[in-house]
């Protein structure tokens, strides 16, 4: 590693620690020219592969930024957003692979986004998998409904707890007079 001060080539490591939760590794190290210590962190590289071929580096910025549009009007906050974004690079990084297919970013999103907020995810499916219809919507609603109900804190509706005058106001089949 080249000193940052003199532009020597050589330097010694004298401490290395894992930081980041793990992520990175932080090394002190002390250029043998000058004898001056710097500080350097070493990165895995995690590169995301789109559909037209290019590679960049994985952002859990451009995560949020995705997320947050199809959240927008809920009561999704940023720090909710943030461990989305880490919860969808630590499933990517669990693969072992160094560069991840854009589809499988978007497929890792999916999960975590259910947890916290069915529109959301349903907004990010609708954009994601290309809903062409209403039937596509209902599709995937009916999917949700057959999985069971999530384990976010999305509010549960209770639909049943309706007097029966209440009921009976909206069926067409009992004609009350009142």
């Amino acid at each position: 590693m080249r000193c940052p001060f003199c532009k020597e080539d050589d330097s010694r490591v004298v401490d290395s620690r894992a930081i980041d939760d793990g992520l990175a590794i932080r090394r002190r190290r002390e250029c043998s020219g000058c004898g001056r210590r710097f500080t350097t962190a070493e990165t895995s590289v995690l590169y995301v592969v789109k559909r037209s071929g290019v590679t960049e580096p994985f952002s859990r910025s451009k995560v949020v930024s995705g997320v947050r549009k199809a959240c927008q009007g809920r009561p999704v906050n940023d720090d909710d957003l943030a461990l989305l974004a880490q919860q969808v690079e630590d499933t990517v990084r669990a693969t072992g692979s160094a560069e991840i297919p854009a589809m499988e970013i978007g497929l890792a999103i999916l999960g975590p986004l259910r947890e916290l907020d069915e529109v959301a995810y349903l907004r990010f499916a609708s954009v994601y998998r290309s809903f062409d219809n209403l039937e596509d919507f209902e599709a995937e609603i009916a999917l949700l409904r057959a999985e069971g109900e999530p384990t976010g804190r999305e509010p549960h509706h209770d639909t049943t707890s309706q007097t029966s005058d209440q009921h009976d106001q909206h069926d067409p089949s009992t004609s009350h007079s009142r």
